[in-house]
């Protein structure tokens, strides 16, 4: 059996290996520099076609920005979409003091900055992007990013009160969240990503309080189209976690797609020199048309 280690960060080097992708068009939603997004539209030409948008993962810190998955948006553009790359604020640099990792995300600013643009994105897309139709948007996100994109897909269900709160369901075709860190309880335990949860709801003081505005698992149910990818050998984002979340689902009486990939891990999912990637664009594909 492969050792999973050496597997994880060959499939890592393999998903980083390609060259980043200019997009067509890049936007701001706000003034920090962070509030971007980038546009691809369709290769072929098309017009009227769903789009797809992209939150990156790389665990809400500042190390990892939205050019490592422009392979993927273009991937995503070659076979018909367009596709919405969004950049969104992440954790400082520096680690917090006794802290060896830079700190993941920033409370409340990374989750300001998915609700301001998705309620941006119709507007931007359309004069950005005439190719695409908003009227068939689908969400997408890997590893932290699919945290957001399901959290983005969940924010009628807020607490009443909640700054990010919609008054109904958001106007999508979807989600197809990839290896998500899915349920922050879980993720905890594993301790997914050194930490990572807690430093992105602010520290561990602030978890239990914090947790229902940002937590999945504790979103539920969303009535939106929801599918879940996953590699069963992931060690970044066990599966654990995301089984966890569709467990939650199902307790709440909604059901999510899981589409759970043997022999596969966290990066493959982004990588577009993978078999995994293609099942992924088909995901997104059967619920964008």
């Amino acid at each position: 059996m492969p050792d999973p280690v050496a597997r994880d960060a060959a499939e890592e080097a393999s998903a980083f290996s390609h060259p980043a992708v200019d997009p067509d068009a890049s936007v701001p939603y706000g003034d920090h520099p962070d509030q971007v997004v980038d546009f691809y539209a369709p290769r072929g030409g098309q017009a009227a076609v769903p789009l797809v948008v992209v939150l990156h993962g790389g665990a809400w810190r500042g190390a990892y920005d939205r050019r490592h998955v422009t392979p993927f948006a273009d991937f995503l553009a070659r076979r018909g979409l367009a596709v919405a790359n969004v950049e969104y604020r992440r954790g400082r640099e520096i680690p917090q003091q006794g802290g060896s990792s830079p700190v993941a995300g920033r409370w409340p600013e990374t989750f300001d900055d998915v609700a301001a643009v998705l309620d941006a994105l119709p507007d931007l897309a359309r004069k950005a992007l005439p190719e695409a139709d908003v009227r068939r948007t689908v969400l997408t996100g890997h590893s932290a990013g699919g945290h957001l994109a399901l959290w983005a897909a969940a924010r009628h269900v807020l607490p009443e009160g909640s700054p990010w709160r919609l008054p109904g369901p958001p106007a999508l075709r979807g989600v197809v969240a990839l290896a998500p860190i899915a349920d922050f309880a879980r993720a905890v335990e594993l301790d997914v990503c050194g930490g990572a949860v807690h430093q992105l709801l602010g520290g561990e003081g602030e978890f239990e309080e914090r947790r229902p505005h940002a937590d999945p698992a504790l979103l539920l149910p969303t009535g939106i189209a929801t599918a879940v990818v996953q590699g069963r050998t992931d060690t970044t984002v066990p599966y654990s976690v995301v089984e966890s979340y569709v467990d939650a689902a199902a307790k709440a009486g909604e059901t999510v797609g899981l589409t759970l990939l043997e022999e596969v891990g966290h990066f493959p999912l982004i990588d577009p020199a993978a078999d995994a990637c293609a099942v992924v664009a088909e995901e997104i594909a059967q619920l964008a048309w």
